[in-house]
C-alpha cells in the first residue's frame, strides 16, 4: 500500500511539474505578428513584421496619358497640285502615267484647243495693231515737227498707240497663262507642264479624250517627301490635343518600327456622323516608305491632372479585386480595393480608392496578405 501511495505522490508531483514548465513556456512565447481588429490589421510591438514592412505616402504627379487613336497616311496638300486645262480640246499627247515621278515644269500634255487658236490670234492681231499704231504715231510726230499737223492728231496717235500697247499685252499675258507664249506648242496646242515635283497619285486623262470640264483635274502629283498621318480623335480627348505635340506612329506594313512626328493641325469641326475630331501630324518621308491610304496608329501623349500613382509592389490581389494596405494609425492597416487606369509610365495610376495623403505598404504587404 505504501508502495502504490509513493507512486501516485510521484506521478503527482511530475504532473506539477510539467504543468508548471507548460505555464513558464506560454508566459516565455513570442506576440503574434499581426492582430486582426475588426477588420484592422495591427501590427504590435516587437512582432517581426515592423522590420519587413515598408510603409511610403502616396504620389501625386500629373503624368500624361498615352492614347492610340486610328489614323491614316496623306499626302500634304500643301505640297499636292491638282493640274486641270486651262481650256477645253482634245489632248493629243499624253507624256505621264500614274506613279510616274515628274519635275517641275515637265511637260505633262499636249491639248489642241480651238480657244487656243483664237488666243493666239488674238495675241497676233494685237502685235499687228500696235505695229501700224506705232507708224501712225511715228508719222504723226513728223508732221507736227514739220508745222503741218496739230498737237490734237499727235495726242490721238499717241492714244491709239498706248490702247495698242496694252492689248497687246493682255493678249500675251493671256497666252503666257495658259503655258504657252514662247512654248507654244502649235498655234492650237497648249503645253500642260507640271508646277511641283512628285509623283502622278491620280490620273483621269487619256491621249485623245476630250477636255470639256476645265474644273476636273486631268491627274493629281503629289510631293510625298512629307506626309501627313490624319488620326480621328474622339470629342472626349480633344481638349488635350494640340499643334506641336508629339506623335509616334505604327503601320501594319512596318510592324517593328515606329515614326515620329508632330501634330501640325487640329481640325476645328468634327466630322457630325462620328463625333470625332481630325488630327494631323506631319511626319518626314524622304524614303517613301509611308504611302497615301496606308493604316496606321497613332499614339499621342494627353495631358492629365495630377493622379495618385503607388509602386506596383504595393498591389495585393484578394480574390478579383485589386487592392492595398493603407495605415490608418501607426503600424496599423486596413485592406483597401482600388481602381486601376493605364500604366505606361513607372508605377500604377490609381483612379479610385486613395486620396493624397494617404500611406500604403509599399513592400512586404503579401505578409499582412496572408
Amino acid at each position: 500500500m505504501t508502495h502504490r501511495l509513493t507512486k501516485l505522490f510521484i506521478a503527482f508531483a511530475a504532473a506539477l511539474s510539467l504543468a508548471a514548465c507548460a505555464h513558464h513556456a506560454d508566459d516565455q512565447a513570442a506576440p503574434p505578428s499581426v492582430v486582426d481588429d475588426h477588420g484592422v490589421l495591427r501590427v504590435p510591438d516587437g512582432s517581426p513584421l515592423r522590420k519587413a514592412l515598408v510603409i511610403a505616402p502616396v504620389e501625386m504627379r500629373a503624368a500624361p496619358h498615352a492614347r492610340v487613336f486610328p489614323a491614316t497616311v496623306e499626302a500634304d496638300p500643301a505640297h499636292t497640285a491638282n493640274v486641270v486645262a486651262p481650256l477645253t480640246g482634245r489632248i493629243t499627247e499624253l507624256k505621264v502615267g500614274l506613279g510616274d515621278h515628274v519635275e517641275r515644269n515637265q511637260l505633262l500634255a499636249v491639248i489642241e484647243s480651238g480657244d487656243m487658236a483664237q488666243a493666239s490670234a488674238d495675241a497676233a492681231k494685237a502685235s499687228d495693231a500696235l505695229a501700224l499704231a506705232k507708224k501712225q504715231l511715228d508719222r504723226a510726230r513728223g508732221v507736227q515737227q514739220a508745222g503741218g499737223n496739230a498737237v490734237k492728231d499727235l495726242e490721238a496717235a499717241q492714244s491709239g498707240y498706248n490702247q495698242a500697247q496694252a492689248e497687246l499685252n493682255r493678249a500675251q499675258t493671256r497666252l503666257q497663262s495658259l503655258n504657252a507664249g514662247a512654248q507654244a506648242a502649235g498655234a492650237r496646242g497648249i503645253r500642260i507642264t507640271s508646277p511641283v515635283s512628285g509623283y502622278v497619285t491620280a490620273l483621269s486623262a487619256a491621249q485623245g479624250s476630250y477636255v470639256n470640264d476645265t474644273t476636273t483635274p486631268l491627274m493629281v502629283i503629289a510631293d510625298l517627301h512629307a506626309v501627313w498621318i490624319t488620326a480621328n480623335v474622339p470629342e472626349a480627348d480633344v481638349g488635350g490635343i494640340a499643334k506641336g505635340q508629339a506623335v509616334d506612329a505604327t503601320l501594319p506594313a512596318y510592324p517593328d518600327q515606329v515614326f515620329h512626328g508632330q501634330v501640325s493641325f487640329v481640325s476645328q469641326v468634327l466630322q457630325a456622323d462620328t463625333r470625332r475630331d481630325m488630327v494631323r501630324a506631319a511626319f518626314d518621308n524622304a524614303d517613301g516608305r509611308l504611302k497615301p491610304n496606308m493604316f496606321a496608329k497613332a499614339t499621342i501623349a494627353v495631358p492629365q491632372p495630377a493622379q495618385v500613382f503607388v509602386p506596383d509592389s504595393a498591389l495585393l490581389m484578394n480574390n478579383d479585386d485589386t487592392t492595398v494596405f493603407v495605415e490608418v494609425s501607426p503600424w496599423a492597416f486596413e485592406r483597401r480595393t482600388v481602381e486601376l487606369s493605364y500604366d505606361e509610365t513607372a508605377g500604377a495610376r490609381v483612379l479610385k480608392g486613395l486620396k493624397a495623403g494617404d500611406r500604403v505598404v509599399v513592400k512586404g504587404g503579401v505578409l499582412l496578405n496572408d
